[in-house]
């Protein structure tokens, strides 16, 4: 009895408990239905937002290429001997500076020092003969001379007062006169055989001597010694022949002037110019040294479409070495004082570029602009905009046309109004 008396209360407090539950839902479900369109009513009724922006600037705008390759002497040659002989004097080694016409080793050539002894015997016997030749030639000049005067006297009294001269006589006389004559002019040819001879010696002296002097073994140009391969009492054979198996004596690289050859693409080729500026950046030694572009080979590869570019940099204070890697920075294309913003400002969809612009009513207005030079943080404006309007940036996406915000200025990494681009 008990029991069935105590059901009517333990079910009306769960009904309480249940109905309470049921109205705290009720009250959580009201307030956030009354947030939401507290939040929409202030949107629509007019609160503004804050949207960051940048204006429209003219600046220099300049498009680069970096292209990597090492560092090569200007000119690098192994030096050989031009005639075989010892290596009697050796004033060179690794790392060695040396200017253009320095000796940098000297050979003992025994052979060529007899032959120039030989040539100086030559040179005093044509001398003699000389000599001789001259005196032989002045003693038939004189017996001409003598003979001839005496014919000619004996000729005119022949033809002044005939009789008084026998004609046997005269011919005598013209006979030894043109004996003479040919003596003399023996004597002339004799002179200048042996002066022709002297020549010959001479010639033969001065070709010795040249040969004699490629003893020393000088520097063609001015450079620094990278390798050696002769030490003293080596024999060098003569670097002229295709068949011996000669040795350099040194390698000798340029280090005032440096070359860097780089691959420059296809689509960049046409704007490759002989004398463009180019910086060229040495990494290993934190340093940017100045170059320009020397010379290219006007053709394309076919198998990498690259065109062969050379860069030179001048090393005046020898800070470069060969094979050092280095990056050149190329100036492709550049427009100065051009209209542009931050690429950040630019929504695209396809070709179509379009720009957010706050307009003097602090509405926004959406423009489609025609881009032209692009940089890795800027953007030319060819048409679609003006200087000093004030562009978007940033995330666009919750913003419409013809809404009202607040244009706050923020600056934007890498583009700064007014600069000028590198």
């Amino acid at each position: 009895m008990t029991e069935t008396k105590n059901l009517p209360r333990v079910t009306q407090v769960a009904r309480t408990v249940l109905f309470g539950m049921f109205a705290l839902i009720l009250f959580a479900f009201a307030l956030t239905l009354s947030s939401c369109s507290n939040g929409k009513q202030g949107r629509a009724g007019g609160s503004t937002l804050n949207v960051g922006v940048t204006k429209v600037t003219k600046k220099s705008l300049g498009r680069d290429l970096t292209l990597s390759s090492e560092l090569v002497p200007f000119q690098e040659i192994d030096v050989y001997a031009k005639e075989s002989g010892y290596v009697k004097k050796l004033m060179v080694d690794y790392g060695t500076h040396v200017k253009a016409g320095e000796v940098m080793a000297v050979l003992e050539i025994p052979e060529l020092q007899a032959q120039l002894q030989e040539d100086d015997a030559e040179i005093k016997n044509a001398t003699n003969q000389v000599t001789r030749a001259l005196h032989e030639l002045a003693r038939y000049q004189a017996q001409y001379k003598a003979l001839h005067l005496e014919y000619t006297r004996l000729n005119e009294v022949f033809q002044s007062q005939p009789g008084i001269v026998a004609q046997q006589e005269v011919d005598d006389a013209q006979g030894k006169d043109l004996a003479a004559s040919s003596q003399a002019d023996a004597g002339q040819a004799a002179l200048e055989a042996a002066q022709s001879q002297l020549a010959v010696s001479k010639a033969k002296l001065a070709h010795d001597q040249s040969l004699y002097d490629y003893s020393k073994i000088t520097a063609p140009f001015s450079g620094v010694v990278t390798e050696r391969y002769a030490n003293l009492g080596t024999l060098m054979q003569a670097g002229t022949g295709s068949s011996t198996q000669a040795m350099p004596l040194v390698k000798l690289s340029q280090d005032d002037l440096f070359r860097l050859v780089i691959p420059v693409p296809e689509a960049y080729v046409r704007y490759i110019k002989i004398g463009d500026p180019v910086n060229v950046s040495v990494p290993s030694l934190n340093r940017t040294f100045p170059g320009k572009v020397a010379r290219f080979s006007v053709d394309v590869r076919s198998d990498t479409r690259t065109m062969h570019t050379e860069v030179d940099v001048p090393n005046a204070r020898g800070l470069l070495l060969p094979g050092l890697y280095a990056e050149a920075d190329l100036q492709l294309d550049r427009k100065e004082n051009t209209p542009s913003v931050p690429l950040q400002a630019l929504s695209r969809n396809g070709d179509l570029a379009t720009v957010l612009v706050v307009g003097s009513d602090g509405r926004l207005e959406q423009r489609t602009v025609q881009v032209g030079l692009e940089t890795s943080s800027d953007a030319e404006i060819v048409s679609g905009l003006t200087e000093g309007d004030q562009v978007v940036v940033g995330d666009r996406s919750g913003l419409k046309p013809g809404e009202k915000v607040i244009p706050r200025p923020i600056t934007v990494p890498g583009y700064e109004e007014g600069d000028t681009q590198p």
